[in-house]
C-alpha cells in the first residue's frame, strides 16, 4: 500500500497542483510527493512493523515532509489511526474503527467538517460507505466509486476552510485538490487491499 500510494501520488503530482494552482498556492502535488516519497524511501523498514507502530512511522513522516497544511493533515489520518490500533483495534478486522479514528483526527486537528471543500468531502463518505459496505462483495469497487464521485461534488462547493476560504465564491467551480490526494490515497488503498499480502 505504501508503494502504490507512493506511486499514486507521483502520477497525479501535476495534476494536483494545477488543481491547487487555481484556488492555492500551486504546491500541493509538489509537497505530497514529498512526503509519499519520503514514505516510500523508507517502505521496507516500515512494513515490517506492527500496525500501530507503522501507521504512527507514515504519520510522523507525513507531518515532517509534507510541508504547509497538508503535512499535518494528512500525519493525522495516520497518527490517528495508530492511536486506535494501540489502544487495542485490529487490523483488518476493525477496519472501520480504524479509519474513523483517522477521519476523526483529521477533523479535529483542520477544525472542519465536510462540506467545507477539504479532504474530508472525500474521506466522510468512504468511511460512510465502509460502515455500511464493510464485509460485502464488491468493497475496494465501491469505496474507489465513493470516493470518485465525491470529489466531483466539491467542484460547485464554496470553500469555507484553508486557502481557497479567501476566495469565497469564487472557489465554486474547482475540485479541491486535498479532496483530490485524499481520493488518490483511497484507491490506493484499495488496491493495496485487492493485492493482498
Amino acid at each position: 500500500m505504501i508503494v502504490l500510494g507512493a506511486e499514486r501520488i507521483a502520477s497525479g503530482e501535476a495534476e494536483l497542483c494545477a488543481l491547487d494552482t487555481a484556488i492555492g498556492d500551486g504546491d500541493h502535488g509538489t509537497n505530497m510527493r514529498r512526503g509519499f516519497d519520503a514514505v516510500h524511501a523508507k517502505a521496507q523498514d516500515i512494513a515490517v512493523l506492527p500496525s500501530a507502530a507503522a501507521l504512527t512511522a507514515i504519520g510522523a513522516t507525513l507531518v515532517m515532509t509534507v510541508g504547509g497544511a497538508s503535512g499535518p493533515l494528512y500525519g493525522s489520518f495516520f497518527l490517528g489511526a495508530g492511536s486506535a490500533v494501540e489502544r487495542g483495534l485490529r487490523l483488518p478486522e476493525d477496519m472501520v474503527e480504524v479509519f474513523a479514528a483517522g477521519v476523526e483526527a483529521v477533523a479535529a486537528r483542520g477544525r472542519a467538517t465536510a462540506g467545507e471543500k477539504t479532504m474530508l468531502d472525500v474521506l466522510v463518505p468512504v468511511l460512510n460507505a465502509l460502515r455500511t459496505e464493510a464485509g460485502r462483495p464488491g468493497l475496494a469497487d465501491k469505496l474507489r466509486a465513493v470516493a470518485r464521485r465525491s470529489l466531483q461534488l466539491t467542484g460547485p462547493m464554496v470553500a469555507t476552510k484553508g486557502r481557497a476560504a479567501y476566495l469565497g465564491r469564487r472557489s465554486a467551480g474547482h475540485l479541491d485538490p486535498g479532496a483530490k490526494s485524499s481520493c488518490l490515497i483511497v484507491e490506493a488503498i484499495c488496491d493495496g487491499w485487492e493485492a493482498g499480502p
